[in-house]
């Protein structure tokens, strides 16, 4: 199947208010800030669109491929982080995010998976008075990047194998 093809799936496959969050963050990145002669000291601001996006993406990936329950999905107590953490498969069991990624397709796709959520959202979106961790324009759209990607690999490599 053609890349292109691939791609237009993925993004039919995306939510309306995922595709608004991505479409909004690339419109706040192309036509705010890069036109823009004012310099922030931190540009973490602009991942949270894209990563709120990824969130969203993973709970309704992880709900078609049946990782999780649709009350999973709609709960407001459904933690991604916990259930996508290699550190907490003994203590989570059957209910590890991380687990089932490595068997349904390995366990390199389920580490990209965790590490792009551990930096892409909590190293982000996380404060501490002794540590900002002030990020700049060029690392913003490195972890975008990342964020997108991911979600595009997770499509083809848990979607498409149903």
């Amino acid at each position: 199947m053609a890349m292109d093809k691939i791609y237009d799936q993925y993004w039919q496959y995306l939510s309306q208010t995922q595709k608004d969050l991505i479409t909004e963050g690339e419109i706040i990145m192309n036509d705010v800030i890069r036109n823009n002669h004012y310099h922030f000291k931190d540009y973490s601001f602009l991942v949270f669109p894209f990563a709120k996006a990824y969130e969203g993406f993973l709970k309704q990936l992880f709900k078609d491929i049946g990782f999780i329950s649709h009350l999973d999905y709609i709960s407001d107590h459904l933690r991604l982080g916990k259930l996508l953490s290699p550190h907490l498969i003994g203590k989570l069991g059957d209910r590890s995010l991380y687990q089932k990624i490595s068997n349904y397709a390995d366990s390199k796709l389920a580490d990209q998976i965790w590490e792009c959520w551990r930096i892409g959202r909590n190293r982000i979106f996380h404060y501490f008075p002794h540590n900002l961790k002030a990020i700049s324009f060029t690392k913003a759209e490195e972890l975008i990047n990342r964020l997108t990607q991911m979600m595009f690999t997770s499509y083809k490599r848990l979607y498409l194998r149903n």
